[in-house]
């Protein structure tokens, strides 16, 4: 089976004719469109969040140690997608700003907790707001159902694209001529 052959069964009824090369240009482009998205939405996110002194990467583990009182180093980097080193390193500026501070735990040594202090705790409280805005704006134009429909659509994308990282995706691909 060729390769257009391949994607045009995968893609299934309804999905964009891959041998046109349309979804390549930028503006047919779902990739293309949904970093657009989310290069723009998180600048503005970054730009409402300098007054906090927070940086894209150190709002988010800031909103989830609020969110989620109970929480350690290994869940907070899994939950954020970071790498161990990574959310060191990240955990290190945070400290130093003393939003959060690591204590190990008395039941387990290996594990180190984590708590935001009270100077994070008043900057994560506003995170919500901040973000909750920019989602307005992005949202504008869109009825309710409109956009939930779209927050399906995106959930139906995401499903649908977690193949691409498992091993039966690459076992598909071997000896392609792509």
């Amino acid at each position: 089976m060729s390769d257009t052959a391949s994607l045009s069964s995968e893609a299934g009824a309804g999905a964009p004719d891959p041998a046109s090369h349309k979804h390549l240009h930028s503006e047919h482009n779902i990739g293309y469109q949904m970093r657009r998205i989310v290069t723009l939405v998180g600048t503005e996110i970054e730009r409402r969040m300098e007054p906090l002194g927070l940086t894209d990467a150190q709002w988010k583990p800031l909103l989830r140690m609020y969110l989620d009182e109970e929480t350690t180093v290994a869940a907070l980097a899994r939950g954020c997608h970071l790498d161990a080193g990574a959310m060191t390193r990240l955990l290190d500026r945070l400290e130093a700003k003393g939003l959060c501070r690591r204590t190990r735990s008395l039941e387990d040594r290996r594990v180190v907790k984590l708590e935001l202090t009270p100077e994070g705790r008043t900057a994560a409280e506003q995170i919500p707001g901040i973000v909750g805005r920019v989602q307005d704006v992005a949202a504008q134009g869109f009825s309710a159902e409109e956009f939930r429909q779209l927050r399906g659509f995106l959930a139906r994308l995401l499903d649908n694209v977690q193949v691409f990282g498992s091993p039966a995706c690459h076992n598909d691909n071997e000896g392609s001529s792509t």
